[in-house]
C-alpha cells in the first residue's frame, strides 16, 4: 500500500498559533513549517528583568546573599 501523507497545517492554525503567541508578549521573528505538520515559532528572547522569579529563586538569592 502506498503510505498517506499527513496534511499540512491550516492557515487558521498558523494563525492562531502567531496570534496566541503575541497575545503571551512574544515578538515573533520567523515562522517554520515542517511536512510532517510541526509549526515552529522562533520569537526573540526576553530580558531576564522580565521573567518573574518563583519563590524557590527569592528564597535561593536571599540564601546566597548571607553566605557571602
Amino acid at each position: 500500500m502506498a503510505e498517506q501523507r499527513k496534511s499540512s497545517p491550516r492557515r487558521p492554525s498558523l494563525a492562531q498559533a502567531i496570534r496566541m503567541a503575541c497575545e503571551g508578549g512574544l515578538t515573533i521573528v520567523r515562522t517554520e513549517i515542517h511536512p510532517d505538520g510541526r509549526i515552529i515559532l522562533v520569537h526573540l528572547e526576553t530580558e531576564p528583568s522580565a521573567v518573574s522569579s518563583t519563590p524557590f529563586d527569592e528564597w535561593k538569592a536571599r540564601r546566597d546573599a548571607r553566605q557571602s
